[in-house]
C-alpha cells in the first residue's frame, strides 16, 4: 500500500469548472435496469439492481456528477463507478470502452469472496474453527521446516495475514510456476510467530482456498456456485485454477462490477440474502471488524487495518475488499452505502479512489448520522 497525497477539494471543483463543458458523459445514470421510485425494505437484486435517483435515496446529484467529471479529467483510468444507496444504484458509469457486463479481474477482491466461504463452511460445520491448525488440512502431506510454530499455524492466522511464514508478495511468480501451489507455500520457513505479524500473503489465501475444497469434498467454485453465488444471482463468472484444479484463493475471479457489488450488499444484511441466511451475523461482524493492526496509513491520515480477508476503513466506520489496480467494494454500514469500482491505475493502488469516496461520495450523502465522523 502507498501513502495517499492529500488533494484539496476547493481546487479540483474550480478545475472541473473548466473542463465540464468539453466532456462528454460516459453513461448515463444505471443504464439496463428498471427505474422505480419506490423503496422496498424487502428488495434483494437477485435478478438485478434497480435504480433510483440520488435525491430520492437522500443523495447530492451535484456531487455525483462532479465526481464522474473529476474522473475523466484526471484520467483515474476507472472501468466502473457504481453508487449504491438502500440498494438502489444511485450513479452508475462506465469509462473507456468497458461495458456494463464485462466480467473483470476482480485481483484481490477474489480473497473476501474466500473468506465469505469460510465462513459458510464453518457455519455447515465443515470447518470446525478458524482455530483448527492449518497442516491438520493436509494430514497426507509432508512438508519442509516443520518446526512448533508452522506447527501452532492455524486458519485464523491465514485469514488475518499472520501466517508467520518467510512470505513476500514478490514469491507469487515463483509459487505460479510450480506443479504445487499449497506444498510451495507451506513448505516455506517461519520468520515470526503465527498471529503476531502482520504480512499480507496472496499464496496463503489460495491455501485457504485449498483448505475449503478439502474440507467440503468439492471443488471450491462448485461449492461457491452452490452456497453463494447461485442464491445471489450471479450465474455469469471466471475463476482461474492452479494446476492442481483449486481455484486461487488469492486473485483471478472474474465478475461484473454489479454482482461484485452484491457481496458487499450481503453484508451490508448481515449475511441475510431474501429471507435465506447464506453466512451468519457473526461471520459478518468478525470478517469485517479490525482483527489486526497493519500500519498502513492512507486518504487524509486514516488507518487502513485488517479483518479475516477484508480492509477496515476505521475513519469512515467502514470495510472494503481491495484489489490490484483499484478494484473496489466500499462499505459503509452506517450509511447504508456501497461503493464499487474496477479500474487499471497508474499506481496500481487506491489512493484516487479512497479521496473520492471521500471528497465526493460521503458528502453526498444527506442525511448522515448525526454522530457519523467523515473528513
Amino acid at each position: 500500500m502507498t501513502i495517499l497525497h492529500p488533494y484539496f477539494a476547493v481546487l479540483r471543483r474550480c478545475f472541473v469548472a473548466l473542463v465540464i463543458l468539453s466532456l462528454g458523459a460516459t453513461l448515463s445514470l444505471a443504464q439496463n435496469a428498471t427505474p422505480t421510485s419506490l423503496i422496498h425494505a424487502d428488495y434483494f437484486p437477485t435478478e438485478d439492481w434497480q435504480t433510483s435517483t440520488p435525491e430520492e435515496q437522500q443523495m447530492d446529484s451535484q456531487l455525483l456528477t462532479e465526481m464522474v467529471d473529476v474522473v475523466q479529467a484526471e484520467n483515474i483510468n476507472l472501468h466502473s463507478l457504481l453508487v449504491i444507496r438502500h440498494g438502489y444504484i444511485v450513479s452508475e458509469n462506465y469509462f473507456l470502452q468497458h461495458p456494463a457486463d464485462e466480467q473483470h479481474d476482480l485481483f484481490s477482491v477474489t480473497k473476501s469472496f474466500v473468506s465469505t466461504l469460510v465462513g459458510i463452511a464453518i457455519d455447515q460445520g465443515y470447518i470446525e474453527s478458524l482455530d483448527t491448525p492449518v497442516l491438520d488440512f493436509f494430514s497426507n502431506k509432508a512438508f519442509t521446516h516443520v518446526d512448533a510454530r508452522k506447527k501452532a499455524m492455524t486458519l485464523r492466522d491465514l485469514v488475518t495475514m499472520q501466517s508467520g511464514l518467510e512470505w513476500d508478495e514478490s514469491l507469487n511468480g515463483q509459487m505460479v510456476r510450480t506443479r504445487d501451489w499449497v506444498t510451495y507455500v507451506l513448505n516455506l520457513p517461519m520468520r515470526a510467530d503465527p498471529g503476531t505479524e502482520f504480512a499480507y500473503c496472496t499464496g496463503c489465501s489460495h491455501v485457504v482456498s485449498a483448505i475449503i475444497q478439502k474440507s467440503v469434498g468439492m471443488n471450491t467454485r462448485a461449492f461457491a456456485e452452490k452456497v453463494l453465488f447461485t442464491p445471489l444471482g450471479i450465474t455469469q463468472l471466471g475463476w482461474r485454477t492452479d494446476a492442481q484444479s483449486i481455484p486461487i484463493g488469492g486473485s483471478d475471479l472474474k465478475l461484473t462490477a454489479r454482482d461484485m457489488a452484491k457481496l458487499g450488499y450481503l453484508f451490508l444484511h448481515n449475511g441475510e440474502w431474501d429471507g435465506q441466511t447464506i453466512v451468519s451475523p457473526e461471520w459478518i461482524d468478525a470478517a469485517s471488524s479490525e482483527q489486526v493492526e497493519t500500519g498502513v496509513i492512507v486518504g487524509t491520515g486514516s488507518a487502513l487495518n485488517y479483518g479475516l480477508m477484508w480492509w477496515t476503513y476505521p475513519q469512515l466506520k467502514a470495510y472494503a475488499a481491495l484489489g490490484y489496480d483499484g478494484q473496489t467494494v466500499f462499505v459503509i454500514p452506517d450509511l447504508d452505502l456501497l461503493v464499487v469500482t474496477t479500474a487499471a491505475t497508474v499506481t496500481h493502488e487506491h489512493d484516487e479512489i479512497f479521496d473520492l469516496i471521500e471528497t465526493y461520495v460521503v458528502p453526498a450523502v444527506r442525511d448522515a448520522p448525526a454522530d457519523f465522523s467523515a473528513p
